[in-house]
């Protein structure tokens, strides 16, 4: 099928993976092709969409790729498919990979205090793709043993998440002598400095926000014993460099630019989720009654969430009212799909199905492309056994997330639901296979065939498994 199909050509490489590395020439040009490029990035998202690293929210992914995608509007390359992810991690980092991915530590994202200054640390990780500085390194790495996408995928990977365990990592790829060389150069640095300034400036954000950002940490680090964040490890932040960069902007306007109500809701889910229960409703009682500081509809959302953590559904729904009734009275608040989506579950702890069910229908027709609101409209038309209508809902995303395991899960559910025997196995091996488990992708498939189809069925089905034998094969070749 076309989704595995997709699958393959990011993942497989017949020149990479045959008698080691291409001749890739001039190391000082982007000397992968960006079909490469876009194979190491999407071998090392499979890692970490398998891993605890990765964030599975998909409100706060979605946010980050709305901002992203404003910033790569305005880069070089506009075309280009990036993807933007969280990475459940409190340290304070943020790493690019080649071909269009970019991460981002919780912790980055709570000690950022503008969207200013997260645009900032965008702008720089973009940079970095479109000037190609990850595909030099890796072109730099084909003297040193390094002898498939793979493994150059994992030590960059260990390299720019966590410098720390990165060379026990980069040790079991065989490539112990190359860690000194995956991060960034201080040219690459600055020149994605620059060109990241120009993104913030194009795309309408605070350009003094980036080298604020960056004094801020280094003053921190200063201030503090332990060791530095993960970031100015990654990206060595010297004086020299802040001055560059504030020398850069000091012509440039100071723009107070509002924060998005996305921003401050995202942060708010992230400070919660760090908290029990008890302690994130003390946290936000006490927020909302000195009202001094922070947004109070960022405030009250992490209380109406809080109070659902600790089941406390009566209130939960009370306070629920009170911030709908805030949101309408504010332009930035009306109508946003993250408030909609915690009131459908305030909705579903109340336990009246029909209400909930009249809430989420509207609320989809309002917000089409909100993933958490699908998810759990979908799983409420499971639980009320109407699979045929969940089963056309999740077909509809799919089609613009053909990634989005948790879309492939609801789907295999709604097909179990129906009986659907051959359809469930194949939306399931489809959620496996995007998660890098490419052994229980071929299991389930298998138990597809066995169900019986169409000899259609079974031709594409016996094409998905040769298919992720390949890749299987290509990941075993030294």
């Amino acid at each position: 099928m076309k989704n595995l199909t997709l699958l393959l050509l990011l993942c497989i490489s017949p020149v990479a993976m045959s008698d080691g590395l291409p001749d890739l020439g001039d190391v000082s040009q982007a000397a992968l092709t960006p079909l490469q490029e876009r194979q190491v990035g999407q071998q090392s998202m499979m890692q970490i969409r398998a891993s605890k690293q990765y964030l599975d929210d998909a409100e706060v992914n979605d946010y980050l790729n709305q901002l992203g995608a404003k910033l790569v509007e305005n880069s070089p390359e506009p075309s280009l498919d990036f993807e933007f992810f969280a990475v459940n991690d409190y340290s304070v980092n943020a790493f690019a990979l080649p071909g269009g991915f970019v991460g981002v530590n919780a912790g980055l994202l709570l000690i950022t205090q503008s969207e200013s200054e997260l645009a900032s640390v965008l702008s720089h990780e973009i940079s970095h793709v479109t000037q190609h500085h990850l595909a030099r390194m890796i072109a730099g790495q084909q003297g040193d043993g390094l002898v498939s996408m793979a493994a150059i995928a994992i030590a960059i990977l260990a390299a720019r998440t966590s410098p720390q365990a990165a060379e026990a990592t980069i040790a079991s790829v065989q490539a112990g002598n190359i860690q000194k060389q995956l991060n960034f150069t201080r040219t690459y640095e600055e020149e994605a400095d620059r060109i990241g300034l120009q993104l913030l400036q194009k795309s309408g954000f605070n350009t003094h926000a980036m080298p604020e950002f960056l004094d801020r940490l280094q003053k921190a680090t200063r201030l503090l014993d332990s060791s530095a964040p993960n970031y100015m490890r990654t990206h060595p932040i010297t004086s020299d460099r802040i001055a560059e960069i504030e020398n850069r902007v000091h012509n440039q306007p100071y723009r107070l630019i509002p924060e998005s109500l996305d921003f401050q809701l995202v942060r708010t889910k992230l400070i919660s989720a760090q908290k029990t229960a008890p302690d994130a409703i003390a946290y936000f009682n006490d927020a909302l009654g000195v009202q001094n500081y922070g947004n109070p509809i960022a405030q009250r959302y992490g209380l109406v969430s809080a109070l659902l953590r600790n089941n406390e559904i009566e209130r939960a729904a009370r306070e629920m009212a009170a911030l709908r009734k805030q949101a309408k009275s504010n332009q930035m608040a009306r109508n946003n799909p993250i408030i909609e989506t915690l009131a459908g579950q305030v909705k579903r702890a109340e336990k009246n199905d029909a209400v909930t069910l009249a809430f989420y229908r509207t609320a989809v027709q309002n917000f089409p492309q909100h993933r958490a609101l699908i998810y759990d409209y979908t799983d409420l038309l499971l639980q009320n056994n109407q699979a045929e209508l969940a089963v056309k809902l999740l077909t509809e995303q799919l089609t613009r997330h053909p990634r989005d395991t948790t879309l492939y899960d609801l789907q295999a559910r709604a097909y179990a639901m129906q009986g659907n025997v051959l359809e469930q196995h194949k939306a399931q091996a489809y959620s496996y296979a995007w998660q890098g488990n490419l052994y229980a992708a071929i299991e389930q498939l298998e138990l597809a065939k066995q169900a019986g189809g169409s000899f259609y069925q079974l031709s594409a089905i016996e094409s998905d498994m040769h298919e992720l034998r390949e890749m299987l094969d290509a990941r075993s070749k030294p």
